[in-house]
């Protein structure tokens, strides 16, 4: 995952760049908006965390201009400005959304997390995994041609895990995603995963979903 980070406070900038690697982003730092602006031009970045108040282009410049252009990388506005009026004008501007200072880094993740995934969903109503194909929009999956019967709560843990495939998602990113919340008792995501892979695996002698001890879990890729 991707994302670039425009924050023009050092000290800040240093703090989001440690979070956010710890949280599995590969950062890239910028320091004014016009860099910023060109940033988001010329590579293909998941998210963009904007700073209103930047020199040379202010955040909400740098989203104008960009959707101006058709770049629709999405944008988490950090500013101090909290206001109705400041959010209606960062939002109206084409950020898709808004985090006041001071911000709590749970919640700043989550965000971030929600707007990587809404564009993920965007842009892929179908999952193909080898024999394994999954429809969004039709919440039907199936495995060699044969419709397999989940139930709403599997569906949603196999989607989610399927969209980041080959890549390990970690059991509060699944809590946050398909629970809505995090102080889960740690059993009821092994429940639903054990139920998931009955149906998903073992009628067909397939591996799908691996167990990583300590950092999650990771829909395997099949072998080229």
């Amino acid at each position: 995952m991707r994302i670039l980070v425009a924050e023009d406070d050092p000290r800040l900038a240093g703090l989001l760049e440690d979070v956010l690697t710890d949280a599995a982003w590969d950062v890239t730092l910028v320091g004014d908006g016009r860099t910023a602006y060109t940033g988001c031009l010329n590579e293909a970045y998941d998210v963009a965390l904007v700073d209103w108040m930047l020199p040379g282009l202010d955040g909400v410049e740098v989203c104008r201009r960009l959707r101006e252009v058709g770049v629709r990388t999405p944008v988490l506005m950090l500013t101090a400005r909290g206001q109705v009026e400041d959010r209606v004008l960062g939002l109206d501007a084409g950020a898709d959304d808004y985090l006041p200072k001071p911000f709590v880094v749970d919640e700043l993740l989550a965000r971030l997390r929600a707007l990587y995934r809404r564009a993920g969903i965007e842009a892929a109503p179908t999952i193909t995994i080898g024999d394994l194909v999954i429809d969004r929009d039709a919440r039907r999956v199936t495995r060699s041609g044969i419709e397999i019967a989940l139930t709403t709560r599997e569906f949603d843990i196999l989607t989610f895990l399927a969209s980041r495939a080959g890549k390990a998602v970690s059991r509060y990113e699944l809590y946050d995603e398909v629970w809505g919340e995090t102080d889960l008792r740690s059993n009821v995501i092994d429940a639903a995963l054990a139920g998931l892979r009955a149906k998903l695996d073992r009628p067909f002698g397939t591996h799908t979903i691996t167990t990583l001890r300590g950092a999650g879990y990771r829909v395997e890729l099949p072998e080229t």
